[in-house]
């Protein structure tokens, strides 16, 4: 039976960028189903309240796609009865530990040094290219056990909207969901209320000045140019989504069906 469209969102305390990815439009008329597949920034800090909401989801697995740096500095996922917690990291944690140690504690002149003068973008386009490129098998496993008995489901990382940006993406791309409704649920992380609240060590005015946070903007932004080099990544390495979600992904035609199958109305 199909679910019907929430009203309103949910107004959680501790998790930001959550949302319900049903209603998207596919190619070919249909939509994702309500109520199988979240996504959302981390658990780690949710209130009772927020937990009592996520368990009423129903939920079968949470794939949490940070590693293990972040997990040290946000905490673990709360843990909710009945549902699987599933950790893939999707970045090494030696991978830019220095870099954002640097984000976090940096005066000015070293930010204007690592992420000036289009850096900060530069970096994030390189990020989306090498999760597509390297962890193909991270994201078939994904994949795969949504097919088997993982839903309902929900995606996080650390803001939602990088890691979990590509994951939720992927799983769209094999529903065959339209690449524009694809962009605008990426999009979404941009609201004020979904946005990941950026960290700093300093206390003082001049550790979040208008230069400091506009410098730090496109590393906690969700924008189009990132989705976009993913996308060319897909089509540069394999030739087109068909062929990544085949020969990338060991996505068969028979697996693909079944994700539609459960995913889609």
């Amino acid at each position: 039976m199909t679910q019907q469209v929430p009203s309103t969102e949910p107004d959680l305390t501790g998790v930001r960028n959550f949302r319900d990815v049903g209603g998207l439009p596919t190619v070919d008329g249909r939509r994702v189903r309500y109520g199988v597949l979240f996504r959302s920034g981390h658990l780690a800090h949710a209130t009772e309240e927020d937990a009592a909401f996520f368990s009423s989801l129903g939920l079968h697995t949470i794939f949490d796609f940070r590693n293990a740096a972040d997990q040290r500095l946000e905490g673990p996922d709360v843990e909710l009865p009945g549902v699987r917690n599933v950790n893939l990291p999707l970045t090494d944690p030696a991978d830019g530990a220095e870099f954002w140690t640097m984000v976090r504690d940096g005066e000015i002149d070293q930010l204007r040094e690592i992420l000036g003068e289009g850096k900060a973008a530069n970096r994030m386009i390189a990020s989306y290219r090498t999760i597509i490129k390297e962890r193909t098998a991270e994201h078939s496993r994904v994949l795969h056990a949504l097919a088997e008995d993982s839903l309902p489901v929900l995606m996080h990382c650390a803001a939602g909207k990088d890691r979990a940006g590509l994951s939720v993406a992927v799983t769209l791309l094999v529903l065959g969901v339209e690449r524009e409704a694809i962009v605008a649920d990426y999009l979404e992380s941009n609201a004020k209320h979904r946005r990941y609240k950026v960290r700093r060590s300093g206390t003082s005015a001049s550790a979040y000045s208008p230069e400091v946070m506009e410098l730090l903007s496109p590393l906690f932004e969700a924008r189009v140019e990132y989705l976009t080099a993913a996308f060319e990544t897909i089509d540069e390495t394999w030739g087109g989504v068909d062929a990544y979600l085949e020969m990338g992904l060991g996505i068969t035609p028979e697996i693909r069906d079944r994700l539609r199958e459960r995913l889609l109305d």
